[in-house]
């Protein structure tokens, strides 16, 4: 028998977030295989680089783009906005998901980020924030 689903609407909203998104009933940290996927490439990015975050998007036909945020002198992108870019200079035109790793400092995702993800994105999607740990300590939609 499913366990019944908990949504997290974005707002002060009655819709839901959609199953394949959602979070157990009795574990909320629990999520589904391709977002845990997200994850765990976001988590890989930024230890690869040593950044201070990693991100990582899944695109609608279920590819995947993942980086890590930029701080050049002249240059200076997080590494979400750098994943939606990537995403959508290789042709992408819809977003399922997407997921950030970094310090838990207790910020909420800049705005511009979720705006990065809004362009490409229906609504409801989400955006899973999470620390090194892979602890994920928000998950905000679109």
């Amino acid at each position: 028998m499913p366990e019944p689903a908990m949504s997290e609407p974005a707002h002060d909203s009655a819709a839901t977030v959609p199953a394949r998104h959602r979070r157990g009933a009795d574990d909320e940290s629990v999520l589904g295989p391709e977002d845990e996927k997200l994850l765990t490439l976001a988590r890989a990015s930024r230890a690869r680089t040593g950044a201070a975050e990693g991100a990582a998007v899944r695109d609608g036909t279920g590819r995947t783009y993942t980086a890590a945020s930029v701080d050049l002198a002249s240059l200076k992108m997080s590494a979400l906005r750098v994943a939606v870019a990537m995403a959508a200079s290789s042709g992408a035109t819809t977003l399922e998901a997407a997921a950030v790793v970094r310090e838990d400092d207790g910020h909420p995702l800049d705005e511009h980020d979720v705006s990065a993800v809004r362009d490409l994105a229906g609504p409801w999607t989400p955006v899973f924030v999470a620390t090194p740990a892979a602890v994920v300590r928000s998950t905000v939609q679109t």
